[in-house]
């Protein structure tokens, strides 16, 4: 009967049926004799003929003790055929047979009795080339002891994915003894979240063939407290006829290796950010911008929401190396606050810029007080009162779902001033030990940079002090000229410069006119700027000339430790109608003519004050009443982006357009229009208008 005649398909009993070639007996080569009781052969297989290599129609009626077996094992065989034939049983085992070519092959037989319909006994004997038997059992011992003894967790699913065979490794994996898993469906059986997607898997593999290797899977915490993670492979598995006979999964316990790669990836990623704290925080000397930077360092790659709070008592001013935070309640100034997305949790922080004091129970006073960090793993309703400012905010808090909290000490030169205040909402992860590690080092490197910004703003704020005490602080008494001035520090810089302004009176109703710029910036230049104002209020009274007057500015420069500083001079005589100038590497003055239009004066530029054995000259322009000089410092016209001719233009513009303009809003003129919120430069201004000697106004330096 033909394989055709029995097609896959479901039986009676609802299963399936499938007819392939290419089975274990293929791969065995079973033959199939029937002899009558007398020993001759009266059917012969086609495998009868590959085992033996006898064809049907020479082994057919011959009598197979003499075809197959040679002399020296004959009276063996005969006896085993005959206790068959006589009801003895089978008989099973290895018996030497002779090939059609001669050889002594090794069977593997089996010989059992049969009865026909005429109650006649025959015998049936199964046989197979011994060798290959010997390695098909080879192969099937080689395979359980791989699968029993394999330190890999083994699993094998039939097509409904029900497990059907679980070897001892995944057992102890699983934690689970085999006799929970055989029979159950892979979705009964394992405990992952992930038991939805892996059994779609599964099918998919089923489907296509195409295997799956190394997918990391969630498994359920372990006694340690460790989420467990597991490698699974999975493979197809089907006959040598392509019949599809299950799946195999291969699953090896990973969750060290996953822990620890964890690990070394999250150490990764904090050197990262030291690093970039490095590069990051204190590229100025800002303070809020290094504070701002700060926070945004740790916002939200490290936390969800970061603060900067900096002592007041910091701010106010200088403090002894070594001194710490007072016992008792602490005013904070938050510089910078920064939330990783829109949250309650940012209106709760302290606004920036705004003082707030928080008692001995907040937790950020006891870390400023004690200098050292505070951790809050998971964060209780009691610990939101001691974290918040107040009722209100620590509702913020808790709608924001603050679930955890670390605040560690921005400590720098032995000193402790403020904290660096960290939350986590979003990020499940609570903080740990090592990120007050991190989070200490980071801060460390942020208040060293903060502390820089401090000193360097409290340096700058005493130098404006100092250039505004030096500056003149009241109107001049003057005779025949108005005057207005205006000193104006860099918008981009916390520190002052050394431009100073001045209106002299003279004898003999003169007035000396004086601005200058002294390079350089801080308290240096503002003290080098005081020294150099007196030395010239002094020469001023000695009558002399502007150019001599200058001569002895640069001697007084040299001596003042190489300081150097660019200078015009100018002397009004209102009895000559004249103005004498003369300039030490300073931008020109402009003049403007009563009723014409401005010029920039083509004076000898001369050298800056300091550099030595350069000679000054002495020009004389006319200026009579209703005339103009404008002396200003280069602050007012040089950008770093515009040709100081250009720059120049402007202001003549300014002035042509401002002339008949009081001299006060002559100077917010040229101010708001010339000068930028960047620029790093300050100005010194001045004006003066020549006026009648019957006129009685004045306008005055504010």
């Amino acid at each position: 009967m033909s394989a055709a005649a029995f097609p896959a398909g479901p039986d009676a009993a609802g299963t399936d049926l499938a007819w392939e070639a290419g089975g274990l007996l293929d791969v065995l080569g079973v033959a199939a004799v029937v002899l009558t009781a007398s020993g001759h052969i009266e059917l012969w297989s086609p495998q009868a003929e590959t085992v033996f290599g006898y064809p049907a129609d020479e082994a057919l009626g011959r009598s197979a003790a003499r075809l197959l077996v040679e002399d020296r094992h004959r009276d063996v065989a005969l006896s085993l055929f005959e206790s068959v034939i006589a009801g003895g049983g089978p008989s099973v085992g290895v018996f030497p047979a002779r090939h059609k070519d001669g050889r002594t092959i090794p069977v593997e037989i089996r010989c059992t009795r049969l009865q026909d319909d005429q109650g006649r006994f025959h015998a049936l004997g199964l046989a197979s080339d011994g060798s290959t038997v010997r390695r098909v059992e080879q192969d099937r011992s080689l395979s359980s002891r791989l699968v029993a003894h394999s330190p890999i967790g083994l699993a094998v699913l039939d097509p409904d994915l029900r497990f059907v065979l679980v070897n001892p490794a995944l057992e102890r994996i699983d934690g689970r003894p085999a006799a929970s898993h055989l029979g159950r469906s892979f979705r009964e059986t394992v405990a992952s979240p992930d038991v939805a997607a892996l059994e779609s898997t599964l099918r998919e593999v089923l489907r296509t063939g195409t295997p799956v290797l190394a997918r990391t899977i969630q498994g359920p915490a372990g006694p340690d407290g460790k989420e467990r993670v597991w490698s699974m492979s999975l493979y197809r598995l089907q006959t040598p006829g392509r019949l599809v006979i299950g799946v195999a999964a291969s699953v090896v316990d990973i969750t060290d290796q996953h822990h620890a790669a964890k690990a070394a990836a999250q150490a990764r990623r904090r050197l990262a950010v030291v690093a970039d704290a490095s590069e990051r925080v204190g590229t100025t000397l800002d303070l809020d911008l290094t504070a701002h930077e700060l926070a945004d360092l740790v916002v939200p790659e490290f936390a969800d929401i970061a603060a900067v709070d900096v002592l007041e008592s910091i701010l106010a001013g200088p403090h002894l190396p070594g001194t710490r935070a007072t016992p008792g309640t602490a005013v904070f100034r938050a510089l910078a606050v920064k939330a990783a997305y829109l949250s309650p949790a940012e209106a709760a922080a302290d606004p920036v810029g705004e003082p707030a004091r928080y008692d001995t129970e907040r937790l950020v006073t006891q870390c400023a007080r004690t200098g050292r960090p505070v951790l809050v793993e998971h964060v209780t309703e009691d610990d939101l009162t001691r974290i918040a400012r107040d009722g209100p905010a620590a509702e913020l808090l808790r709608q924001a779902g603050i679930h955890s909290y670390l605040a560690v000490p921005l400590r720098a030169r032995g000193v402790v001033l403020g904290v660096l205040d960290l939350k986590r909402a979003r990020n499940s992860a609570a903080f740990d030990q090592d990120d007050v590690l991190l989070a200490g080092e980071l801060a460390a490197r942020a208040a060293v940079a903060i502390d820089n910004a401090r000193w360097y703003r409290h340096q700058s704020q005493a130098a404006l002090v100092l250039q505004r005490h030096l500056l003149p602080h009241g109107p001049p008494r003057l005779k025949r000229l108005d005057v207005a001035a205006r000193y104006q520090p860099a918008s981009a810089a916390v520190e002052v410069g050394g431009d100073w302004f001045d209106a002299i009176p003279l004898p003999d109703d003169k007035t000396a006119l004086v601005v200058g710029d002294v390079m350089g910036s801080g308290i240096n230049a503002a003290a080098t700027m005081g020294q150099l104002r007196t030395a010239a209020h002094t020469l001023a009274g000695l009558g002399l000339s502007p150019a001599v007057i200058l001569n002895q500015l640069d001697r007084t420069a040299a001596d003042l430790d190489d300081a150097m500083a660019t200078c015009v001079y100018a002397v009004y005589d209102p009895h000559r109608g004249s103005c004498r100038l003369a300039c030490a590497g300073h931008p020109p003055p402009v003049h403007v003519p009563a009723g014409l239009a401005p010029r920039l004066l083509d004076l000898p530029t001369g050298a800056p004050l300091g550099v030595g054995g350069v000679p000054f000259e002495t020009v004389e322009i006319p200026f009579t009443a209703g005339d103009l000089l404008v002396l200003y410092t280069d602050g007012l016209v040089e950008t770093r982006d515009q040709d100081i001719d250009v720059r120049l233009a402007v202001l003549t513009d300014l002035l042509a357009q401002s002339s008949s303009l009081p001299l006060e809003e002559t100077c917010d003129l040229l101010l708001g229009a010339l000068r930028r919120p960047d620029d790093h430069d300050d100005v010194a201004l001045l004006i003066a208008r020549a006026r009648d000697h019957e006129h009685g106004g004045k306008e005055a330096a504010p």
